[in-house]
């Protein structure tokens, strides 16, 4: 059934108005402990970003699962990826991460993790909200007070999810000698991030790591690069390094400062699997730039493309057996190591390919050349209604004519946020721009 709550990334909105009220949330924690009870679910880790609205959805969120009846393992502020390891590792049944990842600190959200670290699949987020509509309806329905669910709270849990990063990379690699900026968008990552690197011998210069509640994502993180290109350039680092809020994210910037982006990180990954042995396929999404398609076709390495969003990245991944697989904006999946995005872990990845070549970051991404891209944001009150307009259409036609085969255009709702996303592709950086422009524009005036 079409779901009301759920997006690509979980339920999202703006503190203090509905969904992301401690009502709602204490209602959604009573919804998905009745059900993941139901599969036999007793304990419930919960993990957070650094946002001020936490602490309220996170209390909000413990008294509805503990009616619910489930337990309750609280880890404090960590990345998402985290929550989805140390589920597994302390013998909880599943995770809760409050966070709304790359979006700013007024916005907050709800993502539920399964045992094995994957996102739950649709039947169980439709089960949830099935009890959620009942219980905004009727309110919840309490256990008896002796099989209350109780809390308790992680200690070390960051020191856990480090040693399990740390554990990913070659052990008979080092970092020692390379300089790293590394900017953890004063997030879920400001402690973790930092330490990882530190401890495998890199020298870490460190920006956005100094989270009040209010400063997550703003002009920094992965989202944000322009401060960590500076900070590279100025401190002459071979490269930095860019999560977001809750650290599923990554963006690199080379020793010159210049973006290195989700789809030249999954060129970067999949070549050296294929150089190791690797016999599957790569897995983009809508928005991959054609340069990494076209890339990969050279190394006789497959490629599909699934709908924007991890889940959906997941589904086609499982559907091929490969293991590889990722979008633009830096959410990268490597089944060998972890089954959600971990920007720390990706991160890991290419940095050892660095260490065991020999090359810089800049030298090894000349294998891949990406067309020029341009994408606009286009904010509209109602997202439905303006796409089908027939005004609409006849530009997306015109804009596709233009372009012909030289070129792509992928027009889209955000699955997050209330915008309508608009990209266009061509040989020409002029023409990229110029005509996403001229559709943006025509989606605002409509």
């Amino acid at each position: 059934m079409p779901q009301k709550f759920f997006g690509t990334d979980g339920i999202r909105g703006k503190v203090g108005e509905f969904p992301m009220t401690p009502d709602f949330v204490m209602k959604l924690g009573w919804a998905a402990g009745v059900v993941l009870a139901a599969d036999g679910t007793k304990e419930v880790l919960v993990g957070k970003d650094t946002r001020a609205s936490g602490y309220m959805l996170e209390s909000a969120l413990e008294a509805g699962l503990s009616a619910a009846g489930v337990n309750i393992a609280l880890a404090g502020p960590i990345p998402t990826p985290a929550v989805a390891y140390l589920a597994s590792t302390f013998r909880s049944d599943a995770g809760v991460v409050i966070s709304a990842s790359h979006n700013p600190y007024y916005d907050n959200g709800i993502k539920f993790f399964g045992r094995s670290g994957a996102k739950l699949g649709a039947a169980q987020q439709n089960a949830i909200e099935e009890k959620l509509q009942y219980a905004l309806q009727h309110g919840i329905e309490c256990v008896d007070s002796e099989k209350l669910g109780k809390a308790r709270r992680i200690e070390d849990a960051s020191g856990r999810y480090i040693e399990f990063c740390k554990g990913t990379f070659n052990s008979e690699l080092s970092l020692e000698g390379l300089k790293i900026v590394v900017d953890s968008a004063n997030g879920a990552a400001y402690k973790v991030a930092p330490s990882v690197f530190e401890e495998l011998g890199a020298t870490v210069i460190n920006i956005g790591n100094k989270p009040n509640g209010v400063n997550i994502n703003y002009e920094c993180g992965a989202t944000s690069l322009a401060a960590l290109s500076a900070s590279v350039i100025e401190c002459k680092a071979d490269l930095g390094i860019a999560v977001d809020g809750d650290a599923d994210r990554i963006m690199f910037v080379d020793g010159n400062g210049e973006v290195v982006d989700g789809d030249e990180i999954l060129f970067l990954m999949a070549r050296e699997a294929k150089q190791q042995g690797y016999k599957g396929g790569v897995v983009g999404t809508l928005m991959s730039n054609l340069g990494l398609e076209l890339a990969l076709r050279e190394l006789d390495i497959p490629f599909v493309r699934s709908k924007v969003g991890d889940r959906y990245v997941v589904e086609k991944l499982n559907e091929n057996g490969w293991k590889i697989g990722g979008e633009t904006s830096g959410h990268i999946l490597n089944f060998n190591y972890t089954f959600t995005g971990d920007a720390i872990i990706a991160a890991l990845q290419i940095l050892s390919i660095i260490v065991k070549s020999g090359y810089s970051l800049s030298q090894l991404k000349q294998g891949m050349n990406k067309l020029p891209q341009c994408m606009v944001n286009v904010r509209h009150s109602n997202l439905d209604s303006v796409l089908s307009l027939d005004s609409i259409k006849h530009e997306v036609a015109t804009v596709q004519e233009k372009l012909g085969n030289t070129g792509r255009l992928v027009l889209r709702k955000s699955g997050t946020e209330p915008l309508i996303r608009v990209m266009v592709e061509s040989e020409c950086a002029n023409t990229a721009t110029d005509l996403s422009n001229h559709l943006a524009d025509c989606i605002k005036a409509s």
